[in-house]
C-alpha cells in the first residue's frame, strides 16, 4: 500500500501491471435454463448477430430459444467435464491464467473472465483494479481477428471501463494468426497429434469457426487471416495443399456462411475415395462445445457415416506446453514497456 496519505484518506494499493484473458464464454450449467441464459447473452449480442434488434429479438425470444436450449443442452452434456462440474473451456481456460502467472512472475496479475457468462468480463477489471492494476492488457484469445469474436470482446471491457472513475491505462492484444510463435506451436501441435495416431491420414482439415459470407464482404478480415494460418502452418510442414485443407464449421442459420463447410467435407471425403482424416480446430485457443462435440464426436459420426474408416480430433493448444509457451511469447510481446 502507498505511505504517506493523510488521515482518513482511502487506502491506494501499489501499482501494477494486470493482464486478463477474454474467451467467449459458456453456460454455467447444462439444463435448460443456464443454456437459455446464455443463449440469449450471446445471440442477442449485435456483433454477432447483425439483424436489426426489432426484427431478430421476437425471433430469438420465441422460436429460437423455445427449442434450442434443450438440444444445445445435451451437447453440453456429452463434453462436460465431470470432475470439475463445469465447462471444459472455462476449466481450460482457468488452468491457462494461473500457468501464465507462474511464467509471468509477481510483478503482473493474471485472470480471465467470458464475454458472455461467468466470470464477466466486469468482474475481472474491477478485481485487477481492486488489486492495484494500474495498467491493463486485454487479451482475446482468438488467433484470428472477427468482429464477432476480438471485437466484442473489447466492446464489452470497454463498456466496465467507462463506468470506472479512475481508468487504468489498456491495451489490447491483437491478432496473433500469422505470429511465428503460434505458427510454430500450431505445426509442432499438428505433427506430434499426426505422429501419435496408429493411422495416417489421407488429409488434415483445418477446421476454422465459420461466419456470413456477409460479415466476410462488409470488411471483416476473419476469413483471409485462417486462410493465411493455413497456408504458414503448411508451408512450416512442407505439406502439400491437398495434404491441409481448409474448411469452416458452425453455421446457424439460412444465410450462406463462409465455405466449404467441414460437415458437408467430412460427408463427401469417403466418396473421394478419402477414407482417413484428421481434424485440428486453429480458431479455438481452448478445447470446447464447437471442437469436442461438434468435431470430435460428431464429426466422426458424419465421417463414419459416408463410409470414413479412421478419423481422429487433434487437440487445441489448451494449457499444453507448446500452447502456454506461445500464448507467454504473443503476451510478452505486448507488454513491452510496461513490464
Amino acid at each position: 500500500m502507498a505511505t504517506g496519505l493523510p488521515p482518513g484518506h482511502p487506502p491506494i494499493a501499489a501499482p501494477k501491471v494486470g493482464v486478463l484473458l477474454l474467451n467467449l464464454g459458456t453456460p454455467d450449467g447444462t439444463d435448460y435454463w443456464a443454456v437459455r441464459r446464455y443463449l440469449s447473452e450471446f445471440l442477442s449480442d449485435p456483433r454477432v448477430i447483425e439483424s436489426p434488434q426489432w426484427l431478430w429479438q421476437p425471433i430469438l425470444q420465441g422460436v429460437v430459444l423455445s427449442t434450442r436450449p434443450q438440444k444445445s443442452g445435451e451437447n453440453y452434456a456429452r463434453i462436460w467435464d465431470k470432475d470439475a462440474n463445469d465447462s471444459p473451456l472455462r476449466v481450460i481456460t482457468r488452468k491457462q491464467a494461473t500457468k501464465l502467472q507462474e511464467r509471468l512472475g509477481r510483478n503482473v496479475i493474471v485472470d480471465f473472465a467470458m464475454r458472455y457468462g461467468n466470470p464477466s468480463t466486469r468482474s475481472g477489471i474491477e478485481a485487477l483494479q481492486a488489486a492495484g492494476c494500474q495498467k491493463i492488457l486485454l487479451a482475446p484469445l482468438y488467433p484470428q481477428y472477427s468482429a464477432t469474436t476480438t471485437a466484442t470482446a473489447n466492446d464489452k471491457a470497454f463498456d466496465a471501463l467507462k463506468t470506472l472513475r479512475w481508468q487504468p491505462a489498456v491495451r489490447t492484444l491483437p491478432a496473433y494468426f500469422d505470429e511465428p510463435a503460434y505458427v510454430e506451436a500450431l505445426a509442432q501441435s499438428i505433427a506430434d497429434g499426426v505422429a501419435a495416431l496408429d493411422f495416417t491420414p489421407d488429409v488434415i482439415l483445418t477446421s476454422y469457426h465459420g461466419m456470413p459470407v456477409q460479415y466476410f464482404e462488409a470488411g471483416d478480415p476473419y476469413h483471409c487471416q485462417c486462410l493465411k494460418t493455413t497456408r504458414l502452418v503448411r508451408e512450416h510442414l512442407g505439406w502439400s495443399e491437398d495434404k491441409l485443407k481448409v474448411t469452416f464449421q458452425s453455421r446457424f442459420g439460412p444465410t450462406k456462411w463462409l465455405e466449404p463447410y467441414t460437415d458437408a467435407t467430412l460427408m463427401a471425403l469417403p466418396g473421394q475415395g478419402i477414407k482417413r482424416v484428421a481434424v485440428v480446430a486453429p480458431a479455438f485457443s481452448v478445447d470446447c462445445i464447437e471442437t469436442l462435440e461438434e468435431i470430435a464426436i460428431t464429426g466422426r459420426e458424419q465421417f463414419e457415416h459416408a463410409g470414413g474408416e479412421r478419423y481422429a480430433y487433434i487437440p487445441c493448444l489448451n494449457d499444453s506446453e507448446l500452447g502456454m509457451t506461445m500464448l507467454e511469447s504473443v503476451i510478452r510481446k505486448e507488454l513491452a514497456g510496461w513490464v
